[in-house]
């Protein structure tokens, strides 16, 4: 019986926060699943692009979308991984490493977030720069196409990147393919086409910059460029994104209290067995 006594009273003195414990496991459970879907679509993606027996595709890797969401996936998984099973284990190491990731993320996004504001300027070229680069290699990666169409027909309603002629850039578009008997040379794709209908109209852009064109192009394509467009959008929507930034700092401040708040609790607890 002195035994059982003992038991039970180590269990009803214990120092680590059952709350605190579970609520680190299973916000971190959401996060390492996260993670792993993610990595996940960029693995399959970068398989169905034959990325992994063609290494000469990686000469543009910083600007594709499946390497970013690889990138992604890997980080959000590791720092799920860390909290969740560090949390559940009680173990101090990993939630020592826990900590620190989130404290590196954080240190990131606030250098991120100041030099973004300081050189502002130096980003739009950058931006510009990158968005040159998916133009000119429009239709020889799926993944830049899908994005580079989400951009201009979803999120930002625009078309080049300071207007439909920047479409010269790409061999497909430019008007000088006309010889080479390309149906889309001085064209633009379809997503540069206001959306009147439930159903694509996928020809929609086709001669859109031809000279002497006999329909009002204005109504048929949208003609703002996209960096254009993106400025406008964040003045719109600062609130929002300062709103989600601060959220996410807040968070991450408070998963790192939370840990070390759990760590103390585990060596309480071992300075008590001991």
């Amino acid at each position: 019986m002195s035994g059982v006594r003992g038991v039970r009273y180590r269990r009803d003195s214990s120092e680590v926060s059952c709350c605190l414990k579970y609520l680190i496991f299973g916000f971190n459970v959401l996060f390492w699943l996260l993670g792993l879907g993610i990595l996940a679509v960029g693995v399959w993606a970068w398989t169905e692009k034959d990325t992994f027996n063609n290494l000469s595709k990686l000469t543009n890797i910083a600007l594709d979308p499946a390497f970013i969401l690889i990138c992604v996936g890997t980080m959000t998984f590791i720092i799920g991984f860390t909290g969740c099973v560090g949390a559940l284990r009680e173990n101090t190491c990993l939630l020592a490493c826990y900590a620190v990731f989130l404290a590196l993320l954080l240190l990131s996004e606030m250098t991120v977030g100041i030099l973004g504001f300081v050189f502002k300027d130096w980003i739009k070229q950058q931006a510009t720069g990158g968005f040159q680069a998916f133009i000119t290699h429009y239709r020889e990666d799926p993944d830049q196409q899908n994005l580079i169409d989400w951009i201009q027909e979803d999120w930002l309603q625009c078309c080049g990147i300071e207007g439909p002629r920047d479409w010269d850039r790409n061999a497909y578009f430019n008007c000088s393919s006309l010889s080479v008997g390309s149906r889309e040379a001085c064209g633009v794709p379809f997503s540069c086409c206001r959306r009147r209908e439930a159903v694509r109209n996928k020809q929609c852009g086709y001669d859109v910059r031809k000279p002497g064109y006999n329909f009002d192009v204005a109504k048929i394509i949208y003609e703002k460029g996209c960096i254009e467009a993106a400025e406008e959008w964040f003045d719109r929507n600062l609130l929002v994104v300062a709103s989600s930034a601060v959220g996410t700092a807040f968070a991450q401040i408070l998963g790192i209290c939370f840990a070390q708040n759990l760590r103390a609790d585990i060596f309480a607890q071992k300075a008590k067995w001991h």
